[in-house]
């Protein structure tokens, strides 16, 4: 059963890297595939974010990272994957969740929506935490693996965002 997990992963967090390989213990096939959305600013490139993930899960072997420009429905049915996975922190991200897991069930009533819930020690990390605390010189080693904590040092000191 080939499932996707989907997300900017702008960076890639310990928390992503959790659902990443509890996933790829449950499906025999894990597209991670890195969303590309017009109306968001990155911190990282498409390529950059590529490479951060592959690092960190060079060590999973049945994975596959790609990346879509789209909607995350239409790579679902070109690639006939049958499960979307989600991870959930919250209660909060439920309701957003929810509703994309509705409107994509109504466009492929083929595919389902598994929500993961986050380890409890990731429960609070978010990308945009991790920028944060990093912008403002804070210890971010215990939320994003050594590579992406040096990648994200470097782009604020190149780009100063």
């Amino acid at each position: 059963m080939k499932a996707i997990y989907p997300g900017s992963f702008d960076p890639i967090t310990f928390g992503h890297l959790d659902i990443i390989e509890r996933a790829s213990k449950i499906f025999s096939e894990v597209y991670v595939v890195v969303m590309e959305n017009k109306r968001k600013n990155y911190t990282f490139s498409l390529d950059e974010r590529i490479k951060m993930i592959e690092e960190c899960t060079e060590h999973i072997k049945n994975i596959k990272i790609d990346f879509f420009k789209g909607l995350l429905i239409d790579y679902v049915k070109e690639n006939k994957i049958d499960v979307v996975i989600r991870g959930l922190r919250a209660v909060t991200d439920f309701e957003y969740e929810l509703q994309m897991a509705m409107a994509n069930k109504e466009m492929c009533p083929d595919a389902d929506t598994i929500f993961l819930m986050t380890d409890k020690r990731f429960s609070f990390i978010s990308s945009s935490l991790v920028k944060e605390v990093a912008y403002f010189g804070g210890d971010i080693s215990r939320w994003v693996p050594k590579n992406v904590e040096r990648k994200l040092i470097e782009k604020i000191k190149i780009t100063n965002i």
